[in-house]
């Protein structure tokens, strides 16, 4: 009797590997006509017997679920199958289909990556963009190029698709995605332009030709900051403002001398309509980059808000000395100076009756006037616009200098569009 038993389970065991060869001969057939669907067909049937198949046979099977996936333009069972074959070619230690497979996945690759780029560059379809870049980040081969992922974040948002744009981001924050690249890069002795060549190969083939020179290696910046503020605006589109100001919170507090990621809480504050919590990140700002004439001109802007002229003075003074053509520092300075007759002319006009009193006052106006002419003039020079023209008019006029207002009435009328 157990002769008997013993001889039947080889049998079956015969029956299922005679199953499985005529089956995968058919899917084969199916594939050379390209009728895809009856292949696919043919080896999902065989899923069952996956564990159980000899390796010869095994093998075949992802790669003929490969070539049929892709056939039908699946091309993510199409990947996962070229994938279990090579992993599992890989461990038996052979690498008979794997051979032929590798070229067919890096095209499948290839192909969903260069409709993702037309669909984003050319046909402005950013939804469907997203798809693909993200099919293609599925689709790679380990290690995968996340990157893709990066694009398809980029591109969700350019949708409007917050909730798959969040998603995405906060893939590339839970892997620790970077973005930071190497370039081997040399300046062009055509042209002076420092060009990224790619590779350190081509690079110094380029350079031992003699094209160019300088040759360097240069890091990219990390976009890890760009992630932490893309997925706390997003937050804050969605009116989840408390949500936003905790992501960036977290962001901040694992990377606290990050400059990028103060910069980008303080940019959210001012989305928020927060001035307060923006001056006081720029505080912070200034002390981890105390040379940065933007940092400074900030402060100007916040304190100006607030009325407090002198110390909007001091700032934009201090970016004029880091920087002496920042042209709007000069015209934001000239009309702090200015911003402090207010006071002026309210008391002025508390003491119509009071003659010699009123006269100090008008003096006091003038000095005002004379002492702000000299930075609204310096940016006027830098950049002329309608803002220059007229305050720099008003100042003319109450100077009564009248030479110099009646040269620029015109300009400021041609401005005005009179």
């Amino acid at each position: 009797m157990k002769k008997q038993i013993l001889a039947l389970s080889l049998g079956i065991i015969s029956i299922g590997a005679f199953a499985q060869k005529n089956e995968l001969k058919a899917a084969e057939k199916a594939i050379k006509k390209n009728d895809f669907k009856s292949a696919i067909t043919v080896l999902n049937s065989l899923n069952s017997m996956e564990n159980s198949m000899e390796s010869k046979y095994k093998a075949k099977f992802y790669y003929l679920k490969g070539k049929a996936f892709a056939g039908g333009q699946d091309y993510l069972n199409a990947s996962e199958a070229f994938s279990d074959l090579m992993n599992y070619e890989k461990e038996i230690g052979k690498a008979k289909y794997t051979k032929s497979a590798a070229p067919m996945l890096n095209k499948l690759v290839a192909d969903v990556s260069q409709k993702a780029i037309k669909l984003y560059n050319e046909d402005k379809d950013y939804k469907s963009a997203a798809t693909n870049f993200y099919l293609t980040y599925k689709l790679s081969p380990s290690p995968k190029d996340t990157s893709f992922v990066f694009n398809a974040a980029v591109s969700s948002t350019q949708a409007k698709e917050y909730d798959t744009a969040l998603k995405y981001y906060r893939e590339l924050k839970d892997m620790g995605y970077t973005g930071i690249e190497t370039q081997y890069v040399a300046t062009n002795k055509a042209t002076g332009a420092v060009e990224n060549l790619g590779s350190k190969q081509q690079r110094d083939l380029m350079v031992k030709a003699g094209q160019y020179i300088k040759p360097e290696v240069k890091q990219t910046k990390s976009k890890s900051g760009d992630i932490i503020k893309n997925i706390a605006l997003i937050l804050n589109t969605q009116g989840k403002s408390d949500e936003a100001i905790i992501a960036m919170k977290e962001a901040r507090a694992a990377n606290p001398k990050d400059l990028n990621l103060l910069l980008n809480e303080a940019d959210l504050y001012i989305k928020l309509k927060k001035m307060d919590k923006f001056g006081e990140l720029m505080q912070e700002a200034v002390k981890l980059d105390p040379n940065n004439p933007i940092l400074f001109y900030n402060l100007g802007v916040v304190n100006g808000n607030q009325n407090k002229f002198d110390d909007a003075i001091g700032y934009y003074k201090k970016a004029i000395e880091l920087k002496p053509d920042y042209r709007d520092a000069y015209l934001n300075l000239g009309s702090a100076i200015l911003n402090k007759r207010i006071a002026v002319q309210e008391e002025m006009n508390n003491n119509l009756d009071n003659n010699k009193k009123y006269e100090e006052l008008e003096a006091k106006l003038k000095t005002i006037h004379e002492e702000a002419l000299p930075f609204v003039k310096k940016a006027d020079e830098l950049k002329r616009d309608f803002d220059s023209v007229k305050n720099l008019l008003n100042i003319y006029d109450l100077l009564e200098k009248e030479a110099e207002g009646d040269a620029l009435r015109p300009i400021y009328k041609k401005l005005r569009g009179q």
